[in-house]
């Protein structure tokens, strides 16, 4: 028996880099809703007092990016100068300029498309070379490791006991964080939970460490998973009255951990937030994950990753690796040749399929783009499983 220790966290609304991501995906939402074929890159700072909206958008439509933010962070939960940032009050600069055309030239028809001379149907090429992940295992009905999903899932209910009114001292910011005992390779126990909880100067910290360990973690924690060497950390300086913007910057894009698999899988670096479906930086991981997840729930590993990699302008991938980390009942190579049969992962192909030029971005931009049993995101969708299982 292998015992092992694993680490991921989560971050609320709140957080600085998460304000950014969401009022990123606020301003590609809005434009998306009136030209579904805008390209959109959206980059946001913020600091003390101020949102610095930034990137490249090229769009037939207009969008009040300045009333974007501000409703973005009231709708966050920062209304008051009091908890250190105030989305009424706050300054907004923006600057914005359109798409590189030199960059456009490789998206707006794929370099097959064009070496077809028109007997092709026009794809689009892939807006940038990388290489993206897709993972996903069957520790969780999720089909998501388990630190990365307890974590969210205290994260999210951080922040619904503050929009409750249950915890009334409790501010935006907020941070989760899950270290789970494996042995063999399955799940044990949790070792350790660190919460870290923005709140007012009046509560003590007797009081707020007694509130979440009962309302929070005991709650969102099965009880199995949690014993007597279990430990505990809440508000481990004893003090976090400041946050948000006003403690610490915040940029878009600097949560993609958070974001994917909580570091349990790979990450080819680039962000989501802020992206339109023609950046595989955020399509084609999703796609991957589709794959993956449809991969597992179909029984054909216990886990799967899966990298794609792109050139610029070309719509396939330049390549497809497969890792089933010796959970596979078929091998690798041959989980790749089922893979290539059973999904497209061009551009266009990616995009058609799960419909992505539409404003359903927003509500990604907090607790993870994977895994979310709270909403109906296309590429979660267990729709492949019946034709997988055929493989066996």
């Amino acid at each position: 028996m292998k015992k092992k220790y694993f680490t991921s966290e989560s971050v609320t609304e709140g957080h600085p880099d998460k304000l950014c991501d969401q009022i990123s995906d606020a301003v590609l939402d809005a434009i998306l809703e009136q030209d579904p074929m805008g390209r959109v890159a959206c980059e946001c700072m913020t600091t003390t007092g101020l949102v610095v909206v930034s990137g490249e958008i090229s769009t037939e439509c207009y969008v009040d990016i300045g009333k974007i933010v501000r409703d973005t962070v009231k709708e966050i939960g920062y209304t008051r100068a009091k908890f250190g940032f105030d989305g009424d009050t706050c300054g907004v600069l923006v600057s914005v300029d359109e798409q590189s055309g030199d960059i456009a030239l490789g998206v707006d028809k794929s370099l097959e498309a064009k070496e077809a001379d028109g007997n092709e149907k026009e794809s689009l090429g892939a807006g940038d070379q990388g290489m993206m992940f897709g993972f996903a295992c069957d520790e969780t009905p999720a089909y998501m490791p388990m630190p990365i999903y307890l974590a969210h899932e205290l994260s999210k209910g951080l922040a619904k006991l503050r929009k409750d009114g249950v915890l009334d001292y409790l501010r935006p910011d907020g941070k989760s964080q899950v270290t789970v005992e494996y042995d063999d390779d399955k799940v044990k126990r949790v070792d350790a939970v660190v919460i870290s909880a923005q709140h007012n100067d009046r509560v003590s910290i007797e009081q707020l460490r007694s509130d979440l360990e009962e309302k929070l973690i005991r709650k969102i924690i099965p009880s199995k998973l949690i014993d007597d060497e279990t430990k505990i950390y809440i508000n481990p300086t004893g003090r976090f009255v400041m946050g948000g913007p006003q403690a610490d910057t915040g940029l878009t894009g600097r949560k993609i951990i958070v974001d994917s698999y909580g570091g349990y899988g790979r990450h080819g670096g680039g962000a989501f937030s802020g992206k339109d479906p023609t950046k595989v930086d955020r399509s084609a991981s999703y796609a991957a994950r589709h794959a993956a997840k449809n991969l597992v729930a179909a029984g054909l590993a216990k886990k799967v990753e899966i990298e794609l990699s792109y050139a610029i302008g070309v719509a396939e991938p330049v390549s497809i690796f497969v890792e089933t980390f010796g959970t596979g009942v078929v091998s690798d190579q041959r989980l790749e040749e089922i893979i290539k049969k059973h999904f497209d992962f061009s551009p266009t192909a990616i995009i058609e399929k799960f419909d992505l030029r539409r404003p359903i971005y927003k509500q990604t931009a907090s607790y993870g783009h994977f895994g979310r049993t709270d909403l109906d995101l296309p590429w979660e969708a267990l729709d492949k499983v019946e034709e997988l299982k055929k493989e066996l």
